[in-house]
């Protein structure tokens, strides 16, 4: 027998006639009629209305039918009626077992398992009047399902009704309920609200989706949603965390990065940052020890910089103020024992218990000992909480940094504190960086360093050794010089030069044409190109020698200059050379093929072409770039000592180093008049599968196709990680080709130590970073490219140009 309380199922037995042969006890809950009242009666007496056509024979074999039946108290009920053929032994029909339910009806188990449902859910009627709500949802709201049946929903909720952030331009959830029952269509999104009675705003992810009638009509419009505040938060922080990443640290001076921690947070953690520092730290010295402070001594520090989300305006650049911590204050106490200080104005929440936001500040147990305190004297200086962090780097205490809340209801989590001493923390690396490199800089200024450099790089592309050394006694220093140089696409430059003469003046312009051969690689020109605008550099500094008045250069002018550029991917080595003697190769077989390349004239005569000639190389190959001092003698000529040269180039000597110190001792003399530089590489080239590349067609359509070529390549190099990065700025680099560039347009991958991402196109416009202001609808592409990645550049060649940039890629530990 069916249970009362739940909805009730009718089975009916009608015999060929069409006769009632059999009733149950669901037909006598669900129609009110008994057995006695039906058995021996038409089935048809209980239909309302004339019988449907082939009733209930086309309702056989299992199928389902809607039929309105007549209640015994006359009312109408409408059901869903499925007929079953009855049959003998023999075959014959006995009739038909019907089973009947009201329509919509389900069990009340189900019915229960909504109302108990953690989730909130509630049904409108197309007005957005309450039709039914679950436990969960009335808790939500503060309304039972009572309160709120036939109400509409801006009635009962009109705070609902507006956007709790409207900065961002957020649709009220109110419209978006309107939105999806005359539109019909599903939607998603998660809500950001303040609940009555609570201080804290709350985050919900909520689905809105039609509910239809069985003509396909929308009847009603039904919602559910989940508290996932937490999480919402836990999110919030890591994008201010992630803003520090980007915005702590570009400034490199002390008060410019003091500068950038207090406004990264404000105002989307607090609304007022200050930030204390010892005038040591300020200068670029190094800090005072925390000993060295006696108990009960004020510690006098100066306010480097200081941001209100009332008033967004900074101080200028390098003003300070004078702040005097008192013995017993907050920030002398937490500077003395380095610890964090957590001030609320006063207790929050209701009967004694802690009113804590979402996260892991609901359990008291994740504050650190001694917070947070009740302080209601902050009170007075507007404040509703005060997080209080010591500045610290590297073992030194730096200063104290303030973050506080003013007139906001939400009380301080222990999240947020987490959250401040992670922020102060990025911040203190970043303002000792500062001020080691203001203390670097004074030093630099004052100290004259050595012009060639200490430490060839390494590169992957390129295995370099060097020797440099200076004419014998008695003799001037010279300007011979040269330099490694890694470039964009894994490529790296080789560079020597000679400064004619000796002396002062031919160190200084070593340096200079050093500096700018550096600057000028960093902008990519080809070797060709770039020994021009060497050219007219040098032509330049033959006028910075010449004084007023005179006619004659108090020092000589004129370099020579070998300016060559090796790629790993294609293994193309390009040269160009002023004036300067060209490089030995030797190919792994000991096969010395000559390079086809005739030197131009030394920089400085100014007005001639310079040639530049590539040639591929095995391999393995052995590069020898030199200095005339290494080939010159009064005993023989040149032709002879490059032939020497190149008998002690042993190709099958393993290390570099010990090659460079073979081929000094066989071609240095004891006593040299000159002095000499010998660049040795051994060249690599990159695994084919470490370089991915793609055609573009010239149409905005395939940007998603290179995105997914892109993420699909990261992925297959195991460089997950970095596919985020990688999806973005091969986004805005595609783009940018297609929308600014000329076809053809090629998308490039590289594998390196880092990894490179390359988009050539066979425009020569160089893009521009710059910032585009608050309303402007592009402009951004770059800056974000910049700031998501190490390192950028436009490269240009004789048939258009290339944008690349790399990410740093973490390097394999050591074994």
């Amino acid at each position: 027998m069916a249970d009362k309380q739940d909805a009730p199922t009718a089975a009916v037995v009608v015999d060929p006639d069409g006769m009632v042969s059999g009733w149950s006890e669901g037909g006598r809950l669900l129609l009110g009629w008994t057995a006695e009242d039906t058995v021996g009666r038409p089935v048809t007496d209980l239909l309302v209305g004339p019988p449907p056509p082939r009733f209930p024979e086309g309702y056989g074999a299992g199928s389902t039918g809607f039929i309105p039946l007549r209640h015994r108290d006359g009312s109408t009920v409408d059901a869903v009626v499925t007929a079953h053929p009855l049959l003998g032994p023999d075959g014959r029909a006995l009739g038909h077992a019907m089973t009947v339910q009201r329509w919509g009806s389900r069990p009340v188990i189900a019915d229960r398992a909504f109302e108990q449902s953690p989730f909130a859910l509630g049904v409108y009627d197309p007005e957005l009047r309450f039709l039914w709500i679950n436990a969960s949802s009335g808790r939500v709201i503060a309304h039972s399902e009572e309160q709120v049946l036939g109400r509409k929903y801006r009635e009962v909720l009109p705070e609902f009704d507006r956007s709790l952030f409207p900065e961002r331009d957020d649709k009220p959830y109110t419209d978006k309920l309107a939105e999806v029952a005359r539109t019909g269509e599903p939607a998603r999104l998660i809500t950001v609200f303040r609940p009555r009675g609570s201080n804290y705003a709350n985050a919900w992810a909520t689905s809105i989706w039609p509910v239809r009638d069985a003509e396909g009509r929308v009847r009603a419009v039904a919602n559910w949603g989940f508290d996932m505040s937490a999480e919402y938060w836990a999110r919030q922080r890591l994008l201010i965390l992630n803003k520090a990443s980007g915005g702590i640290g570009q400034t490199l001076t002390v008060i410019g990065t003091a500068q950038e921690l207090a406004r990264t947070p404000v105002p989307g953690f607090v609304d007022l940052v200050s930030v204390d520092l010892f005038d040591e730290v300020l200068r670029g010295e190094e800090p005072p020890s925390v000993s060295a402070f006696t108990p009960g001594e004020t510690i006098g520090l100066s306010r480097a910089a200081q941001h209100s989300a009332k008033d967004d305006t900074d101080p200028a650049p390098g003003l300070t103020t004078p702040v005097a911590h008192t013995p017993g204050s907050v920030a002398a106490r937490c500077m003395a024992t380095g610890r964090s200080t957590v001030e609320l104005a006063a207790e929050p929440g209701q009967g004694g218990e802690w009113a804590f936001g979402p996260g892991l500040a609901a359990d008291p147990a994740h504050w650190p000992p001694g917070n947070p305190v009740i302080d209601e004297s902050i009170a007075a200086d507007g404040l509703t909480g005060r997080i209080t962090v010591p500045l610290r780097a590297r073992g030194a205490l730096l200063g104290v940094v303030a973050f506080s809340r003013l007139d906001r209801p939400e009380a301080f989590t222990a999240d947020d504190l987490i959250l401040a001493e992670e922020l102060t923390a990025k911040a203190a690396v970043a303002i000792d960086n500062a001020r080691r490199y203001s203390r670097e800089r004074t030093t630099a200024l004052t100290l004259q360093r050595s012009l060639l450099p200490q430490r060839l790089p390494n590169h992957e592309a390129v295995e370099v050794a060097s020797r440099y050394l200076p004419g014998g006694t008695g003799t001037e220093v010279g300007g011979d010089w040269f330099d490694v140089i890694p470039l964009s696409g894994a490529r790296v430059a080789l560079v020597v030069g000679d400064v004619v003469g000796h002396g002062l003046h031919a160190s200084a312009s070593m340096g200079r044409l050093r500096t700018a051969v550096r600057t000028l690689a960093d902008v990519d020109l080809p070797p060709d190109e770039l020994l021009t605008h060497l050219d007219d550099l040098v032509l330049h500094l033959a006028g910075d020698l010449q004084p007023t008045g005179h006619f004659q250069p108090t020092g000589e002018s004129g370099a020579t200059c070998l300016y060559t550029v090796y790629d790993p991917v294609s293994r193309h080595f390009t040269l160009a050379s002023a004036g300067h003697p060209l490089p030995l190769i030797i190919s792994p077989d000991g096969t010395r093929p000559p390079v086809p390349v005739h030197p131009g004239p030394p920089l400085g005569i100014g007005g001639l072409p310079f040639e530049a000639t590539e040639v591929e190389l095995p391999e393995g190959s052995l590069l020898a770039l030199y200095t005339d001092g290494l080939v010159e003698s009064r005993e023989r000529d040149v032709d002879q000592r490059i032939a020497e040269l190149q008998r002690a180039l042993n190709h099958s000597v393993t290390s570099l180093e010990a090659l460079c110190d073979t081929v000094m001792d066989a071609m240095l003399p004891e006593r040299r008049t000159d002095d000499a530089a010998l660049l040795l590489g051994r060249t690599h080239a990159l695994a084919r599968h470490h370089v991915a590349d793609w055609d573009i067609e010239p149409d905005t359509a395939q940007v998603p196709r290179a995105r997914k070529f892109a993420v699909d390549q990261v992925d297959a190099w195991g460089l997950e990680e970095a596919a985020f990065v990688t999806e973005l700025v091969v986004s805005e680099l595609v783009t940018n080709a297609i929308r600014y560039g000329e076809p053809p347009i090629r998308l490039r991958l590289i594998r390196d130590t880092s990894l490179i991402c390359e988009v050539s196109d066979a425009s020569n416009t160089a893009p521009h970073l710059r910032r585009a202001r608050a309303f402007d609808e592009g402009g951004r592409g770059l800056l974000l490219v910049a700031q998501l990645t190490q390192g950028w550049g436009t490269r240009h060649a004789t048939n258009g140009k290339t944008i690349w940039c790399a990410q740093t890629l973490p390097q394999p530990e050591p074994h």
